[in-house]
């Protein structure tokens, strides 16, 4: 029986289940623990190998004949808008933005259920309840924020609407979006865009050089949004490089595309837990 905590991180993986985003696959994720005094700097050391954090889970995808999915995020000083994303700057131009405490409330949640059951009836997250969702906002062991997107007017008597959310890390070299969610009414207003452009302003206003957008799928037309992003960086082979020809990866669904687990682990970086 082990009665302290291992000086590095245990990795392990889960067992094989539907593919969210590829038809006819099955997905494993690559996981481990994010806790104790470390979770800062474990947390920013894996985000730039393409990790992901869930609560107090740091995980990336680790299919055993796929290898699609693709940590993607956006270098913040060369970005630029392109005509239809300022567009979308400017119909959102009157939402207020607050960034508050790691805090679950009623009125998020009531959002939130609008959204999945509009938007992904079907996914993974349609059961949830308030509970679980107040888990997924609070369990936290690294910096993060809530930020909320509010409606500038209101009628008398009533308080903004609120409008869209996004639970946002702050990492040491940018801005992770962990999850966000918006009214789903709003199509015509792209708001799922605006919350990455406007992230990207955060960045460039607190100096930080990344915004971390989760991953990017070839294929996927669920994901397929993100490659429309200028100066979008992926993860791959190791290594982050311009997107380019986002036709050019459909050969990340190749089984002969992935290493074994025993080589991915080795090759994980971690933080130097002496300094």
């Amino acid at each position: 029986m082990r009665h302290s905590l291992p000086l590095a991180p245990q990795f392990y993986v889960t067992a094989p289940q539907t593919c969210p985003y590829l038809d006819g696959r099955a997905e494993r994720k690559l996981f481990t623990a994010l806790q104790g005094d470390g979770a800062e700097k474990l947390n920013n050391a894996l985000s730039r190998q393409g990790f992901r954090r869930s609560q107090n889970v740091l995980y990336r995808p680790s299919c055993a004949d796929c290898q699609a999915c693709l940590s993607a995020r956006i270098r913040v000083a060369d970005f630029q808008p392109d005509r239809t994303q300022r567009k979308v700057l400017r119909r959102n131009a009157h939402l207020k933005r607050t960034a508050t405490s790691p805090w679950a409330t009623e009125e998020q949640f009531a959002l939130f259920r609008r959204y999945l059951d509009r938007r992904h009836a079907d996914g993974g997250m349609a059961d949830m309840d308030i509970f679980e969702f107040a888990a997924m906002i609070e369990e936290t062991p690294v910096k993060s924020r809530v930020i909320e997107y509010r409606e500038t007017e209101a009628s008398p008597g009533t308080t903004r609407a609120l409008t869209a959310v996004c639970l946002t890390d702050v990492l040491d070299d940018g801005l992770s979006m962990v999850y966000s969610f918006y009214d789903p009414d709003r199509r015509e207003d792209s708001l799922g865009t605006y919350l990455v452009l406007d992230h990207v302003e955060i960045a460039r206003q607190a100096g930080l050089p990344y915004v971390y957008l989760g991953y990017w799928v070839p294929g996927s037309r669920k994901m397929g949004y993100k490659a429309k992003f200028d100066s979008l960086e992926i993860y791959k082979g190791g290594r982050w490089q311009e997107i380019g020809d986002p036709a050019a990866h459909a050969s990340e669904t190749h089984p002969l595309s992935v290493d074994p687990i025993a080589e991915q682990v080795a090759r994980i970086q971690l933080p130097d837990s002496r300094s």
